[in-house]
């Protein structure tokens, strides 16, 4: 049976609250990421940052955002699943809800920063790995990017 999600940009404080407050529990108490790294100058209002938020029926479940990273390129970050969601399609839900929101706004490939673990679920999405792996908050890490197809 497959779960139903609400998937939408964050457009009031308590949407964002709601998608700050899975951030902080996945990065910041399961992943033990500091908190003074997980929450960064994107996320402050008036930056040009998108934020994302998924809700099971009235619950906060996933978040992730999506930024203007260079000409045409944007960034993806923060991609979060809460651990009872976790294999119910929802981080693919949240990506291709994020791709499409990205092609809207012009962009014509996405770049991440993919925890190594997750390397494989940014593949079968179509993004490819750059570079080499590196350490980011304790954490490894490979660049991926994603070449958008015109609208």
């Amino acid at each position: 049976m497959s779960q139903t999600y609400r998937i939408q940009t964050v457009q009031s404080e308590q949407e964002m609250a709601d998608a700050m407050s899975v951030r902080k529990l996945v990065f910041i108490e399961e992943q033990e990421v500091p908190a003074d790294l997980e929450i960064d100058e994107h996320d402050q209002a008036g930056s040009k940052t998108i934020h994302f938020v998924a809700y099971k029926d009235d619950t906060p479940v996933g978040a992730s955002r999506l930024r203007p990273y260079a000409p045409g390129v944007g960034k993806v970050e923060r991609v979060a699943v809460n651990k009872t969601e976790r294999g119910t399609g929802l981080g693919r839900q949240i990506m291709l809800v994020m791709e499409e929101t990205a092609q809207k706004k012009g962009f014509q490939a996405l770049k991440l920063n993919a925890q190594t673990h997750a390397q494989r679920f940014y593949e079968k999405l179509g993004y490819e790995p750059h570079g080499d792996v590196f350490d980011e908050a304790g954490i490894e890490h490979i660049a991926m990017v994603k070449k958008l197809d015109p609208r």
